[in-house]
Order: structure tokens, then sequence, then C-alpha cells
């Protein structure tokens, strides 16, 4: 007799993967809300001041404008949208 390895890991394996996709609970949804926002308030943040840095300068001095606006703006969005 011989023992079904390859069916139980393979049962095993599919049995955690489904568990990733159990229903969260109201804590863990609104920890994810949190971080999709605060992903979305720096990603909005370093556009919008890379944008702003892009304004100032030229050649390589607008380089480094754009760069300090992105770093800033990340800053401030990652501030205001992670609390």
């Amino acid at each position: 007799m011989t023992f079904p390895t390859k069916s139980l890991l393979g049962g095993a394996t599919i049995a955690l993967l489904l568990q990733g996709c159990a229903a969260a609970t109201p804590e863990q949804q609104r920890a994810r809300e949190h971080e999709i926002a605060c992903i979305g308030g720096t990603v909005t943040g370093a556009l919008v001041g890379g944008a702003v840095g892009n304004a100032f300068g030229s050649g390589r001095g607008q380089d480094i404008f754009r760069a300090a606006g992105a770093g800033a703006g990340a800053t401030a969005g990652a501030r205001y949208s992670c609390g």
C-alpha cells in the first residue's frame, strides 16, 4: 500500500491558497483601506511635487528641482494620507 503524498501536498497547498481568499475581518479591511490610501497619497504627492518642480530652473537645475519637488510632495502626501 502506497501513501498518496503528492495528492495530500497538493490538497494542502490549495487549502492554503484559498485561505488567502477568505473574507477579511472589518479590522483587516480597515487596515487594507488605510494602506491603499497611504500609497495613493504618497504617489499623488510625488507626481504633483515633480510637476511643480518641473516649472522651475532649466537644464540640470530643472532635474534637481523636479527631484526635490517629487521628494517633498511624496513626504507631504504620506503625512497627509497616512495620518
